[in-house]
């Protein structure tokens, strides 16, 4: 009885360890499957992680290597352009490799609302980040617009018509004068209107500060006269030393009462702002038309201006040279010969043609007609 009371209470401790052995099994089991679990979470995250950081630096090496440009262009970012636009856009030209590095790169540098339209220039090899940061500067591209001393309003408008950098109509006709000779610049699609705006104010601000500065005792009442005479001078001479001597003599003639006696002013009256004819000389019909603006005929100034005067010919009316001279006439070097007397001028008129009969004769053409001179 002993023996089987022992052998039974040595079974029962035997079925409990065995339980217990079992339950740490299953808790060893699942602890490494949790790890196991956890293991292949973090290399997947971190096998994410490695493909997103690889298609970041591929990314950011597209954006800032070399691009496809092979010589310099240009380009131009329209008003409201939004960026998926440009970018495609860019990408069409042949600026950038791929319109969508091009959109996420500027997306990622917060320069998305910072594009600025206009007219820019790529070098050759051009990154994308170099197209953004001179998309990004507002440093477009300025047009250049010379409008030459003398010309008239025709043909200022004429070259302003020309000009496919400027945009819309021309506004209608200025008045002659009234517009400065002088270089302009711009960014293309300024309209013709708002530039002839700025050639006018700064005429009307030039001739203010001129006119303001002018000697006492001027024959010309009024800044309409002012101009006026301005515009003569400069159609007689296009050299800038000789422009206050040119003056003097017109100053000296309108206060002897004395006519003009200016081609430009025969030129003016006849054909207007278009000018005359490059093969059409002038003709004793011509110095004896009766126009509003031939000074052989009228007496004093004519009804306004026959050019727009730049600074030189407005600054010589305003401080003209202190002479005598009453008379000027070419003398066949570019330059003028400038008297006192009729007897004088004369003279030099004689040696003008001299000089022209000289020239012809070298050439084997006739001499020009004696109405041709000054």
């Amino acid at each position: 009885m002993m023996t089987g009371s022992d052998e039974s209470l040595h079974e029962r401790p035997s079925q409990a360890d065995d339980t217990a052995a079992k339950r740490r099994i299953r808790s060893k089991s699942a602890k490494n499957s949790f790890v196991a679990f956890l293991s292949f979470c973090f290399s997947g995250a971190l096998a994410l992680v490695l493909a997103a950081g690889a298609v970041v630096y591929w990314g950011k090496t597209q954006f800032d290597g070399p691009g496809p440009l092979q010589t310099e262009a240009t380009f131009l970012v329209p008003k409201g352009g939004g960026l998926e636009g440009i970018s495609a856009a860019l990408e069409r030209n042949g600026i950038v490799s791929d319109a969508r590095i091009f959109e996420y790169g500027t997306r990622f540098e917060r320069a998305a609302g910072q594009l600025k339209a206009g007219e820019y220039a790529f070098a050759p090899g051009a990154s994308m980040r170099d197209v953004m940061n001179t998309i990004r500067s507002g440093n477009s591209i300025l047009h250049a617009i010379t409008i030459p001393e003398g010309w008239t309003v025709a043909q200022i408008y004429a070259r302003l018509s020309a000009d496919e950098a400027l945009v819309g109509d021309l506004p209608p006709e200025a008045p002659e004068g009234s517009l400065l000779p002088e270089t302009y610049k711009f960014t293309r699609g300024l309209s013709r209107a708002e530039l002839v705006s700025q050639m006018s104010a700064a005429q009307s601000k030039l001739v203010a500060e001129i006119w303001k500065g002018r000697q006492d005792g001027l024959p010309v009442s009024d800044v309409g006269q002012f101009v006026t005479l301005a515009s003569i001078v400069e159609k007689e001479t296009g050299i800038d030393a000789e422009r206050p001597h040119v003056a003097s003599v017109f100053v000296n003639r309108l206060k002897k009462n004395m006519r003009l006696q200016s081609d430009p002013t025969i030129i003016y009256g006849i054909w207007g702002g278009a000018g005359k004819p490059s093969d059409e000389p002038i003709r004793q019909s011509h110095i004896a038309s009766e126009t509003p603006y031939n000074t052989y005929v009228i007496r004093g100034l004519p009804p306004g201006p026959i050019a727009n005067p730049g600074r030189a010919a407005l600054e010589a009316v305003a401080h003209p040279l202190a002479t005598d001279d009453l008379y000027f006439v070419a003398d066949g070097t570019g330059g003028h010969a400038f008297s006192r007397t009729l007897d004088e001028h004369n003279n030099n008129v004689r040696r003008l043609r001299d000089i022209e009969r000289r020239a012809a004769a070298s050439r084997g053409q006739p001499a020009p007609p004696e109405a041709a001179v000054e």
